[in-house]
């Protein structure tokens, strides 16, 4: 694919263009979205959608309205595409950064402040927004700044419930600083906001909670203006909400909804993802063919795009072929970053890859045919987690919850007393801390809950650390009577859920990394699992290497196989599902005196090493000093899956690296 993009001098342009400020914006968030799909495209991912959506909104307010002082960021943070092209487009971010989206050292899937304070804080996990904003007027107050704060949300992150507790203070406390813009598209990751969780009379429920509320097209300037204006001259001291009614993938007419069936199973194919050769040549004609007018109307020379700048190289790995075409209502497969992780770059190394959450959708869909008492709940990832074939084959017993895990957790705590079998299902970085008290609670019930975290651990890597699972398993293993299990295979993936409805007592968290991962070996049939016990895998003499999940086997086996090439070390690498309640025994018999390294896709407090030694420790068995743990020891990087982890020594060479420490041989 032949990416291009509107240099920083074409921006420039645009931006000093002697023009009503209005046409000269709307021209401005046109070169923006170009930019946006650029990015997007290079990357391989990102969210195209509700970029498109707010870039006029965004536009308007970076060239006309923020003035020194002023702070403005995106609440819902999945339009980072939309904000670092304005950003960079307004020269606040350095513009060659727009060649690495999603890369190390580049720009992060999600707004990270850390790396580029510009953004204001870090965002992705919804509905945090109004509080951020809350602390930033009151630091000013304390400091004697002035300066208002501006921010945007999503419409469906206001089903989390985060956003209508931060409400009721912002207007006792006067918080006239404060204005927040929905970016009102209709639509969440996978369908209509309204067939999910309809937000009802929206500007009511703000002026109820003491908010100066107005409504708008956030698509036409001269009315986004007007209604800011408006909202700021009636109510200066009251804090204020606009209505931005918007078009989720405006700008390119087959990514906007139009013909999308207006139902509760309709999925919007442009959420996330990035777009096929023939979408991305269609989106750029149609792009630049209006930029174009716009800029002829202001009496301007055409935009000239130029070719991809290659600063970050390619994506290393095999891509495979993305579905849709330029159709209304078609295009990418929808969903979020678990749908997304399903057409990531897979790693060229030999093997089959294991795509674990379609092996979850069909063993969801075998057990409800064989336990009735099963009924699914969803957190609006219907198709991330693999929930529709149970949804198609049972929608009595599929409860569709919206953003809103604690909601959904409470909900499961009551099935279960009443008798049934809840199996709830999230992104893990969303379900087991936000929902955490509410785990806690259901735990102490002495009922039995599934819950099903996907999308853990450092890949896919290019969403950024607010979508990398790294605390998960210390989260749940601190609940009563949980069980933990993360399968390495589809078939130890089958086999999990299977042990999780028929054989587990009480509750059990299954761990599912998301992204299609190849072993490069044959993973044989489905094991029969036995708790506390793995799988030898193969053998060697020198050290023992614990993993688990397919990215962390495939590390440990291929750098075996380098050891074992170079003459180095021998390994014997088990994959060992159980995160918790390890048979200590029977893996310090499997090790004798040998090390024993422990490869956590997780930080080292709270993961599977920590429960290995504890395990040993508990048996007095000395074994227990001689475990080595390699985990993420920092916050996770973003970037290209196998940057990431080269960056965090988890990658098969960082292993190896850290066998042969362990072994005393020389690296």
């Amino acid at each position: 694919m032949s990416q291009r993009y509107l240099p920083l001098a074409e921006l420039r342009r645009i931006r000093a263009l002697d023009a009503d400020p209005h046409d000269r914006a709307a021209a401005f968030a046109d070169a923006c979205r170009l930019n946006a799909l650029y990015m997007i495209a290079r990357a391989g991912s990102g969210h195209i959608g509700t970029s498109f959506s707010c870039l006029d909104i965004l536009a308007w307010l970076h060239l006309e309205v923020l003035r020194d002082g002023d702070r403005c960021f995106s609440s819902k943070g999945h339009d980072a595409p939309g904000t670092y092209a304005v950003l960079a487009g307004t020269e606040k971010l350095p513009f060659e950064l727009i060649h690495g989206l999603r890369r190390l050292g580049g720009l992060p899937g999600h707004p990270d402040v850390v790396t580029h304070p510009v953004v204001q804080t870090s965002t992705g996990s919804l509905g945090m927004g109004i509080s951020k904003a809350k602390g930033f007027v009151a630091a000013d107050r304390l400091a004697g700044r002035e300066g208002r704060v501006y921010v945007l949300t999503g419409d469906g992150e206001l089903q989390e419930g985060q956003f209508w507790e931060s409400l009721g203070s912002a207007a006792n406390r006067r918080m006239g600083e404060i204005t927040a813009i929905v970016d009102r598209n209709k639509l969440q990751s996978d369908t209509w906001v309204d067939q999910v969780s309809d937000l009802g009379d929206l500007q009511a429920k703000a002026v109820a909670w003491g908010w100066a509320c107005g409504r708008c097209d956030g698509h036409d300037l001269r009315a986004l203006d007007a209604a800011l204006t408006s909202l700021h001259r009636e109510a200066p001291e009251t804090p204020r909400l606009l209505i931005a009614d918007t078009v989720k993938g405006a700008g390119v007419s087959f990514m906007e909804p139009r013909e999308l069936e207006h139902t509760p199973r309709a999925l919007y194919g442009f959420h996330s993802g990035a777009p096929s050769e023939e979408q991305y040549e269609a989106a750029v004609a149609e792009l630049e063919g209006r930029l174009n007018r716009r800029l002829e109307a202001l009496d301007a020379a055409p935009a000239g795009l130029e070719p991809d700048g290659d600063r970050w190289g390619a994506v290393e790995g095999r891509r495979p072929a993305m579905s849709g075409a330029p159709a209304p209502g078609g295009g990418a497969p929808p969903g979020d970053e678990g749908a997304a992780a399903q057409v990531a770059p897979i790693p060229a190394t030999p093997g089959e890859a294991q795509r674990l959450i379609p092996a979850y959708a069909a063993a969801l869909e075998e057990m409800g045919e064989d336990e009735p008492r099963l009924v699914v709940l969803d957190a609006d990832l219907v198709l991330d987690c693999g929930l529709i074939p149970f949804r198609d084959r049972f929608p009595e017993r599929f409860i569709e919850c919206g953003i809103a895990e604690q909601d959904m957790v409470s909900q499961a705590g009551t099935l279960a007393l009443s008798g049934l079998l809840p199996a709830v299902h999230s992104f893990a970085c969303f379900l087991t801390p936000r929902a955490n008290e509410q785990i806690y609670n259901n735990a102490t019930e002495g009922t039995k809950v599934i819950y099903t975290g996907s999308l853990v651990g450092l890949v896919p890597a290019g969403p950024g650390h607010s979508h990398q699972s790294m605390r998960d398993i210390a989260a749940m293993g601190a609940m009563p009577g949980m069980s933990l299990i993360e399968p390495f295979s589809e078939a130890e993936c089958g086999a999990a859920l299977r042990w999780a409805v028929q054989d587990a007592e009480g509750p059990v968290y299954i761990r599912l990394v998301s992204v299609p991962w190849p072993l490069p070996f044959d993973p044989g049939p489905a094991p029969h699992l036995v708790p506390g016990r793995g799988t030898v895998l193969r053998e060697g003499p020198d050290a023992l290497v614990v993993a688990t999940g397919p990215v962390m086997v495939s590390s440990a086996w291929l750098a075996a196989d380098e050891l074992e090439r170079q003459g180095a070390a021998g390994c014997t690498v088990v994959a060992l599902p159980w995160l918790r309640g390890i048979d200590g025994p029977w893996l310090a018999e499997l090790a004798g005196d040998r090390p024993i390294l422990c490869l956590d896709n997780h930080y080292p407090v709270g993961g599977q090493g920590d429960a290995v030694t504890a395990a040993l420790a508990a048996a007095g068995l000395p074994a227990a000093g001689r475990v080595r743990r390699l985990a993420v020891e920092t916050v996770p990087a973003c970037g290209a899956n196998h940057e990431v982890l080269r960056a965090h020594r988890l990658d098969p060479a960082g292993v190896a690296e850290a066998v042969r420490a362990a072994v005393g041989e020389p690296a």
